[in-house]
């Protein structure tokens, strides 16, 4: 199934909109089951999300961002396998979350890993860390911003 990673309503009963179920965890964190976004006015696009691992109160932050209208001509598709297994019926279902990389020193580096998205049922707020079907098509690493506006920046500050 083509997902595309506009952002619809979420105008769904339960659980909490912020709040996502992470059976399997994210790769190479599989101890962490829940995670929560955290909408921070000041810091949009980019968001926070919060992972928690019920086994020991460990919490982990990871920068994310929703791609629809920030990476052009991102359409993620996802293997049947896995729209299936995550309950999602039709393409508006899916919330697509990417991973952002940031480099203190240097923000204007930021990348995002269009490869490995977290899909998320809207509806019943589960999601998984999957490889996407048409990942040749992109990057791990792709760059959030251009490298000539990156320069630009660089050079003025």
């Amino acid at each position: 199934m083509k997902v595309l990673p506009e952002l619809y309503p979420t105008d769904f009963d339960t659980p909490p909109a912020n709040e996502i179920i992470l059976p399997q965890g994210l790769i190479g964190f599989a101890a962490y089951k829940r995670a929560e976004l955290l909408y921070l006015p000041d810091h949009l696009p980019f968001l926070w999300m919060k992972l928690s691992n019920p086994d020991t109160a460990d919490i982990l932050h990871f920068i994310v961002i929703e791609p629809g209208g920030i990476v052009p001509g991102y359409e993620p598709e996802i293997f049947d396998q896995d729209i299936e297994q995550l309950g999602i019926t039709n393409p508006a279902e899916a919330m697509i979350i990417n991973i952002v990389t940031l480099q203190r020193q240097t923000p204007v580096e930021a990348t995002a890993n269009l490869i490995g998205p977290l899909v998320v049922n809207r509806r019943t707020r589960t999601g998984r860390q999957l490889v996407i079907s048409n990942y040749s098509r992109y990057s791990a690493h792709h760059s959030l911003v251009e490298h000539s506006q990156a320069a630009t920046v660089v050079s003025t500050t």
